[in-house]
């Protein structure tokens, strides 16, 4: 048998453990940048390794003692070795690495340290967001940039100063406490939501959704409202991931093919999560992603995609908007405007966004353009839609239904 199946198991396995390798690696050697170089040894050495003694019972605990012992075995090496060990407080050389990664529900978790030093304010926003992404959810450069709206190059330069400035200014590796924490959250739930939407929405790639990075996100979420429980907004993004991974197994028919929410099996949503997501809506605020969750409730409590409260959602996304200003807001609001008004009203509202260079690029604007046109009897100008839509994304998936859509419109 050849390596090839092996070699593509050991790369699955590192893009779902690799978070946890990183986060393990800091706490030693207190630098992202050089963990991340750590975390990329094991994965060589199991590309050299696995082929001949075959895939451990237990990978990622394979990949986070290999990755944590040449960790210690390099800072032993250092001359300032006695340093080291002073400003960790204990003896690396008494502490072996772990056989299994770091409970998942342990409050104290490295990848919530990790997360919280990614979202550190000597860091600009944006800084924060494209070098957590990065290391925890395991994105590529592009990937981020299509997730931020930013141009590759640029996200490719954050990243890299990221780190340097966390190494320059040897910000300590750990969740802060009181002020310093509250002075981060706001970035540390826009890296949570932005990871799970990545996971649940693929940006590129063959398959529409990354579940691991949906799973998580939506683990972070939990993690950040049991450490934070009078926190209305961190509730509120709890809510909106539950009840958004509710529907996953119905997102995606038999062969991968997308399935839109009008054709959606509402009786395989999985109605634990709605409650779960209902609830922590009840200790919800009044933020963005409370107010998101608020839409998503309005979907999940419908029974049929005909019982939707599309006058509710297009109110919410408006006051969505007097909160957080986006274009991406005013499109969603747009879909709500067309269901609950008419298709011209909510052209009106997709024309005035044509423009908006945040927008350039963005696949889903011509393709709710082509959705209203098709409506309106514009078919001609429906289907060029549809395709320069396809020609703008990048997800394999997304494409394919585009492009049917696009052949499917009747000649005008």
């Amino acid at each position: 048998m050849g390596t090839q199946p092996v070699d593509e198991a050991i790369e699955t396995v590192f893009r779902i453990e690799s978070p946890r390798i990183i986060a393990a690696t800091t706490r030693i050697v207190r630098d992202i940048g050089l963990a991340e170089e750590l975390a990329q040894d094991a994965l060589v050495a199991a590309l050299e390794q696995w082929p001949h003694t075959g895939i451990p019972d237990r990978p990622g605990a394979w990949l986070i003692a290999t990755a944590r012992h040449r960790a210690v075995d390099l800072v032993r090496r250092e001359q300032t070795y006695n340093r080291k060990l002073a400003e960790l407080g204990r003896d690396l050389g008494d502490v072996p690495a772990p056989d299994l990664p770091p409970d998942p529900d342990d409050i104290d978790d490295d990848l919530l340290r990790l997360i919280f030093v990614a979202c550190h304010p000597v860091l600009s926003t944006p800084a924060r967001i494209a070098l957590t992404l990065r290391l925890l959810g395991g994105l590529t450069t592009a990937e981020i940039a299509r997730a931020v709206l930013a141009p590759e190059s640029t996200v490719a330069q954050r990243i890299v100063r990221a780190k340097r400035t966390l190494a320059a200014k040897q910000v300590p590796f750990e969740v802060p406490v009181g002020a310093d924490r509250a002075g981060r959250l706001a970035s540390v739930l826009e890296v949570v939501y932005l990871m799970f939407n990545e996971g649940y929405s693929a940006t590129a790639g063959d398959d529409l959704l990354r579940p691991a990075l949906c799973d998580e996100a939506l683990r972070l979420a939990r993690v950040l409202a049991a450490l934070m429980p009078d926190e209305p907004e961190v509730h509120g993004l709890l809510a909106l991931l539950s009840l958004q991974a509710s529907r996953t197994a119905t997102r995606v028919a038999a062969d991968g093919s997308p399935v839109l929410l009008a054709d959606q099996d509402r009786a395989r949503w999985n109605r634990l999560l709605i409650r779960l997501g209902l609830e922590s809506l009840l200790r919800a605020g009044t933020g963005p992603y409370s107010l998101q969750a608020a839409i998503a409730a309005c979907h999940a409590r419908a029974a049929r995609y005909e019982d939707t409260d599309w006058a509710a959602i297009a109110a919410l996304y408006g006051h969505l908007y007097t909160v957080t200003p986006s274009p991406v807001v005013e499109l969603n609001r747009a879909v709500a405007v067309a269901k609950a008004q008419g298709p011209q009203a909510a052209l009106v509202i997709v024309d005035s966004l044509t423009e908006n260079p945040a927008l350039r690029g963005y696949h889903l604007l011509p393709s709710v353009r082509g959705d209203l046109l098709e409506q309106l009897g514009r078919r001609d100008d429906a289907r060029s839609e549809f395709t320069r839509a396809a020609g703008l994304t990048s997800n394999q998936r997304e494409r394919e239904l585009l492009l049917r859509r696009a052949d499917a419109v009747n000649p005008g």
